[in-house]
């Protein structure tokens, strides 16, 4: 089963669609021109059954095999959000909206959802029943969290869920997965730090928070250089330091830390929670200040099913030939939470030699549309075969 002809003649129309989608970002769940647009193509396409509303602005359809013996029922999802970035492509169709952007190419992903939709609900060539899931707020909302909450895995039965990112520096079309922990979980935290504020040339009447604040943020690496197993994939990354006052000759009462934590194994993320309070807290309490800790728990890590991995991998070689081993990533994705209601498997898909993505000057490369839309289908096909 290679990149099937069909898609090579819809090429232009899911093009069409794509940059439509790129034209009119929407941030976290304000995806309602987006979910009106799919609504409209599901629609156009046949589909069974179209349910709007699930996780606030998620939309999830249904397409029946031409018989269901089976009794099987695989979920197929893409994301909908943009990001809050300023565009800086120059592309003709670039977006409309300031400060929103499709820096991640969740524009491809719904385009080439779409695009397997059309042609499913077109040939219906298997023997079960596919749903489709068009998910908001994949960039720090947790879409795919109030998407599972709403019920929707029970609701329409699914069995198995896979999806798809593309994946810049990938070669164009090719295709990359590992079994197991995959993407990172992303938690982030606050420290507030409390002294005793007062004249820089003074320091003796004061309990300086930034001297305190910059042994914390010393202290903090050995989290992963002295508690977490070397083998480990570990990150503690203090991304702000903000004290009370900016003048030349003030000692701040209070200096603020923000940052994040990235960990792929349950044990290691609950040890750097732990080591995060008590060194903040007894390093503070050490200078006679105090520190109070906010941590708060991000997307879990995605873990990849061995089963449907080698399944989804078996289906990339299909289309491209082969299926490289894809390295860890701590960067988070919300499909962990989707991952943690059922079994199945995420898959990357290379986008070529373009900018990362999260840059403003990414941009998904409609090239790519055949093949992730042939992997879709291809695992709908293969999973369910026709009777």
């Amino acid at each position: 089963m290679p990149v099937k002809n069909r898609f090579a003649e819809l090429l232009p129309e899911i093009t069409e669609w794509r940059r439509e989608i790129h034209e009119n970002p929407e941030i976290l769940f304000e995806t309602h021109k987006t979910a009106a647009m799919v609504v409209g193509k599901l629609k156009e396409f046949g589909c069974d059954e179209i349910t709007t509303g699930i996780g606030r602005t998620g939309v999830v359809a249904v397409i029946k095999g031409k018989t269901n013996t089976s009794g099987k029922v695989i979920g197929l999802r893409a994301d909908m959000d943009a990001l809050p970035i300023l565009e800086e492509t120059g592309v003709e169709y670039a977006s409309k909206t300031p400060g929103a952007m499709h820096a991640c190419g969740h524009d491809g992903h719904t385009a080439m959802l779409l695009g397997a939709a059309k042609y499913l609900a077109e040939t219906r060539n298997f023997d079960g029943t596919c749903i489709v899931i068009f998910q908001p707020a994949e960039e720090g909302g947790g879409g795919g969290r109030e998407m599972v909450e709403d019920g929707m895995m029970d609701r329409w039965g699914i069995q198995e869920v896979y999806g798809m990112h593309n994946w810049p520096g990938h070669p164009l079309g090719e295709f990359a997965i590992r079994s197991g922990p995959f993407f990172a979980a992303t938690d982030t935290f606050e420290i507030e730090i409390e002294g005793v504020g007062g004249h820089a040339a003074m320091p003796q009447k004061a309990v300086d928070t930034t001297v305190v604040a910059s042994h914390i943020v010393l202290a903090l690496q050995t989290i992963v250089s002295r508690n977490i197993d070397p083998v480990h994939q570990v990150v503690v990354s203090v991304t702000s330091f903000e004290t009370s006052s900016n003048a030349f000759n003030v000692i701040a009462q209070t200096v603020n830390l923000r940052g994040t934590i990235r960990t792929l194994q349950a044990e290691d993320r609950k040890l750097a929670e732990e080591r995060l309070i008590k060194i903040s807290e007894t390093t503070a309490d050490a200078f006679g200040a105090v520190a109070r800790v906010n941590h708060i728990k991000g997307y879990p890590p995605m873990v990849n099913s061995p089963e449907q991995t080698e399944f989804a991998a078996d289906v990339a070689r299909q289309v491209s030939g082969d299926c490289a081993d894809a390295p860890l990533v701590m960067g988070g994705e919300d499909f962990a939470y989707l991952l943690e209601a059922r079994p199945g498997a995420y898959i990357l898909v290379g986008n070529g030699d373009t900018a990362p993505v999260h840059h403003p000057e990414y941009n998904f490369d409609d090239n790519v549309i055949p093949a992730g839309c042939s992997w879709l289908v291809g695992v709908v096909e293969n999973r369910m075969p026709a009777a």
